[in-house]
């Protein structure tokens, strides 16, 4: 068949929109009819060449939408039933599965590597040309074609706009402060970084009941979604030093937790000096390949702080997005308040330069 796709040429150039040819599914794969994409700043990485990402290629890794075929074999879900696309396959089984983090399953890594399905081959072509999938997704396109263990069920009457914000970004940010940090009642927080996965973290916080969130950004239009979703004081890092901050809220402790949501070795630092003794550093945030973090051994050893990375939010994918959905459908989880714009597919250029300048909590583009 024919559709509308996003294709990522090479580095440094922007989203080209064409029609290309979609196969079939094969043995254990599955059609997907996008009905929405998010727009990630995951994406947008590979498209300045701060992550690698197989070219060409049709990026995107969140979306939602309805099975439009199956492949011989499938048997998790049937044409017409609507899933969330799992941007990281996992088997399992292995020990990674079996200790509830699938995230890191390596069943996954020969798609994200090659931008090939698990045969080998591609299901996409222009002209000809074989194109390539991104991380067993290519959300970017009016249908997709993914392995059936990447296709997550949901209930057809939950609003596929919304779901597509839990393929990512939700769970990430949610999962980030529950399964990796295991915030504290009662506890403080840091979050720098408050954008689409820094606002996730901060009402994760807000759910564990931790009594101060504090909300680290230079754009005073992401510190003011913050407060939206639970952040408690505010600090505009180009103007104030965070930790110094944290300390003198905190009368001189440091703060329980601190997540880095930005994706660079100096915010990184920056989170870590937040840190009451024994405190945790989370990086979230996706840095540039080659980048490296330094932190003091004295404060590892002597104040036993704590410096970790968080993928995917440390989570059980397929049940913590089924929690998810019930925490919203219970009003518990910001869902609404987080979708703050919708573009149509053929604006997906111009919803990235509006992710960039800071202009929304999180986006998507619906086909």
């Amino acid at each position: 068949m024919k559709a509308k796709a996003a294709i990522f040429w090479e580095v440094g150039k922007r989203l080209d929109i064409q029609e290309v040819d979609v196969e079939k599914p094969h043995a254990g794969e599955v059609l997907v009819k996008l009905a929405a994409a998010g727009i990630c700043h995951s994406d947008h990485h590979v498209m300045t060449g701060h992550l690698f990402g197989p070219s060409p290629a049709i990026l995107g890794h969140e979306g939602a939408g309805i099975v439009a075929e199956v492949g011989p074999g499938v048997t998790a879900v049937k044409p017409g039933d609507h899933v969330i696309i799992m941007w990281r396959l996992s088997c399992g089984v292995c020990e990674y599965c079996s200790d509830g983090r699938p995230a890191l399953c390596p069943a996954g890594g020969q798609i994200r590597s090659t931008g090939k399905l698990l045969d080998g081959t591609t299901r996409f072509k222009f002209k000809g040309q074989e194109i390539k999938h991104f991380a067993g997704a290519s959300t970017f396109s009016e249908y997709t074609v993914i392995p059936e263990g990447s296709a997550l069920k949901i209930p057809q009457d939950f609003p596929l706009e919304i779901a597509v914000l839990l393929g990512c970004g939700v769970i990430t940010g949610v999962g980030a402060a529950f399964n990796c940090a295991k915030v504290k009642p009662g506890s403080t927080a840091v979050v720098i970084g408050a954008g689409g996965i820094g606002l996730n973290i901060v009402q994760g916080a807000a759910i564990a009941g931790a009594a101060k969130i504090i909300a680290v950004d230079v754009n005073a239009k992401k510190l003011d979604y913050a407060r939206t979703f639970g952040a408690t004081h505010f600090v505009d890092s180009s103007k104030k030093n965070p930790a110094e901050v944290v300390k003198a809220l905190t009368d001189g402790r440091g703060a329980d937790y601190a997540f880095e949501a930005v994706g660079s070795p100096e915010t990184i630092r920056q989170a870590f000096d937040c840190l009451a003794k024994r405190g945790m550093c989370v990086a979230v945030g996706v840095a540039p390949m080659a980048k490296e973090v330094a932190v003091p051994i004295m404060a590892l050893v002597f104040e036993e702080k704590v410096l970790t990375g968080s993928l995917y939010g440390s989570a059980r994918i397929r049940q913590d997005t089924v929690m998810l959905m019930e925490m919203y459908k219970a009003g518990k989880l910001k869902l609404d308040e987080l979708l703050t714009r919708k573009y149509p597919f053929v604006q997906i250029n111009e919803a990235y330069d509006n992710l960039i300048k800071g202009e929304v909590a999180r986006s998507i583009v619906t086909f």
